[in-house]
């Protein structure tokens, strides 16, 4: 099968994480940031996968509806879990350190699902990646540095993964995905696009390891090599 030229497959991307977009620019695939506004409010007993899944496939399908737009869909949620509770975005600086002191030196998950469609084929595909959070046992101090510096309080849980100066994540304890937790599993998307006849033509691994200095052990499950 003749594997399509990078240059006529873009993303249109219904979010306006920069973090996401900066991800996606490994990939090869062109991309074009339009964000779209859906209820995010979680339902009664809702569990954090079955919500990402849920709000991931509202995005996609308000894009489809609204925009004028070629070429595949992408759109994300990612929910960080703490047992059956789910962590969203801080509403203050006070609720920000709870969180974070809370996780501190404990287990949490982030999961993330994607849903994507190709506007050519409305073909759809749907995947979510789970990832076991390990969080250092950082100091009170440390914690409060973090919040001075306004970094938690545009991401879930209070923390980014790749805030270096912080460094919440016991990294060398992660064992599953680590792009996950910055919120869009890179490998999931490769497999999804290749679903959708989109095979990369860069080796996306790779890429994603040298940008997260990361060395990930799971893309070979993810993506059969």
């Amino acid at each position: 099968m003749m594997i399509p030229d990078r240059q006529t497959v873009t993303f249109i991307l219904a979010s306006a994480s920069p973090r996401r977009r900066q991800l996606l620019g490994l990939t090869g695939w062109g991309v074009i940031v339009r964000p779209v506004e859906v209820d995010e409010a979680p339902k009664p007993g809702e569990l954090a996968e079955v919500m990402a899944r849920r709000l991931a496939l509202a995005k996609m399908r308000a894009t489809v509806s609204i925009q004028d737009v070629n070429g595949v869909i992408l759109a994300a949620d990612t929910i960080v879990a703490d047992g059956d509770q789910s962590l969203g975005k801080p509403v203050n600086t006070s609720e920000a350190e709870a969180m974070l002191m809370n996780l501190r030196g404990r287990n949490h998950c982030v999961y993330t699902a994607i849903a994507l469609t190709d506007v050519s084929s409305n073909r759809e595909e749907i995947d979510v990646c789970k990832t076991i959070v390990p969080m250092r046992d950082y100091s009170q101090g440390e914690v409060e540095t973090y919040i001075l510096s306004g970094e938690p309080m545009d991401k879930a849980g209070s923390y980014g993964i790749q805030d270096n100066g912080f460094r919440p994540v016991e990294v060398g304890m992660l064992k599953d995905c680590y792009t996950n937790v910055m919120g869009l599993p890179l490998c999931h998307v490769v497999r999804a696009m290749r679903s959708l006849g989109h095979p990369p033509t860069v080796d996306v691994p790779a890429a994603c390891q040298i940008f997260t200095g990361f060395k990930c052990t799971v893309h070979p499950d993810i993506l059969g090599h």
